[in-house]
């Protein structure tokens, strides 16, 4: 099992990344950098390149509306050599909420446009002819009948350092799943519990991997949780930071009845939980909200404990398919945290 950091987009930007290169040195194998409505993502991971030797570079994620899909392409080339063959490109749908809010575009086809994205960059980044793509979402070059008819097929002038760059998706329901299953190289999912993922998404990656293309390998797997590693009475108390977040993705992202995570909250089986959550949360009851989040979905989806517990934890993830254990540690120590976690994966 690989290790991986997601790097946040608030706050200090310049010294959490100048931190990847001690994260580096301690076993870290790959970093995710976020990106929301702050600062974007690609120009972090150009910095992290520049700093750092043999951590891989992923974003986590580019919404894959606010690019065209050869922008995208051309980014992870750009990261790529830079990083001298590090990069992985993080794809996700993000919501309606930023999408639509932020970037003042529709939230329309995920799944479709998802779909093509894979295939437009995939044959960007092999460069054996110029593109020429005529999906339903994407027209590449454009048609005369809808530009000035100038636009020609062309082929990416940078010479890839490789083929074929990871694509990783984050998904979580049922039909993006397949086509993760499908498609990606990688699957990042979000609010993930190693206990019950495969009661919620088992059949959806059993569906996508039955049309699986042979030569696209085994699909990593991304997921983990807060880290923290000492004795219970004085590390469980860790399991709270994740209340904040939980609440804010399981009740404030997306209206009732459009929220991804609070659909995946009630598929795991809180669902009176994630009523309420978001009942709360959209009335304005932040903190109501928070404490409603429960104890034992806090516990599941982190690693916090002594290290037997931590061990127990380790291995629940390994069961559940997991390949890149990916970690927030906390408390006063965490570069400490992340070597002791490097000691107890081996």
């Amino acid at each position: 099992m690989k290790l991986s950091m997601p790097i946040g987009y608030s706050g200090n930007v310049k010294q959490t990344i100048d931190e990847v290169v001690a994260y580096e040195d301690a076993g870290v194998d790959l970093v995710w950098v976020a990106e929301a409505y702050g600062m974007d993502a690609a120009t972090s991971m150009g910095y992290i390149a520049a700093k750092t030797k043999t951590v891989q570079i992923a974003s986590g994620i580019l919404p894959i509306y606010t690019r065209t899909p050869t922008l995208l392409a051309m980014t992870a080339v750009g990261v790529d050599v830079l990083s001298e063959g590090r990069c992985v490109l993080g794809l996700g749908a993000s919501g309606p909420q930023v999408i639509e809010g932020w970037h003042g575009v529709p939230y329309d086809r995920p799944i479709g446009r998802t779909r093509e994205i894979i295939e437009i960059c995939r044959e960007i980044w092999a460069r054996e002819s110029k593109l020429n793509h005529g999906g339903r979402n994407y027209q590449i070059p454009l048609p005369a009948d809808q530009g000035t008819g100038l636009g020609k097929a062309l082929k990416i002038i940078t010479h890839p350092p490789r083929p074929q760059i990871p694509i990783f998706l984050a998904s979580l329901g049922p039909k993006n799943v397949e086509m993760t299953a499908e498609l990606a190289d990688g699957w990042l999912p979000t609010l993930f519990v190693p206990e019950r993922a495969s009661a919620v998404w088992g059949h959806d990656l059993e569906r996508g991997y039955a049309k699986r293309d042979g030569g696209l390998g085994k699909m990593d797997i991304i997921a983990g949780g807060l880290l923290a590693i000492g004795e219970q009475a004085e590390v469980a108390k860790y399991r709270d930071y994740g209340r904040q977040g939980t609440a804010l993705y399981v009740g404030g992202m997306g209206a009732v009845g459009q929220n991804f995570y609070n659909s995946l909250f009630s598929r795991y089986g809180w669902e009176s939980e994630a009523h309420e959550i978001q009942e709360l949360y959209l009335s304005g009851k932040k903190a109501e909200a928070e404490a409603k989040v429960p104890a034992e979905f806090l516990e599941a989806s982190s690693l916090v404990g002594d290290e037997s517990y931590i061990k127990d934890r380790l291995a629940a993830y390994e069961e559940a398919g997991v390949t890149y254990l990916n970690v927030s540690p906390v408390g006063p120590d965490p570069l400490g945290t992340v070597r002791k976690l490097r000691e107890l994966i081996g």
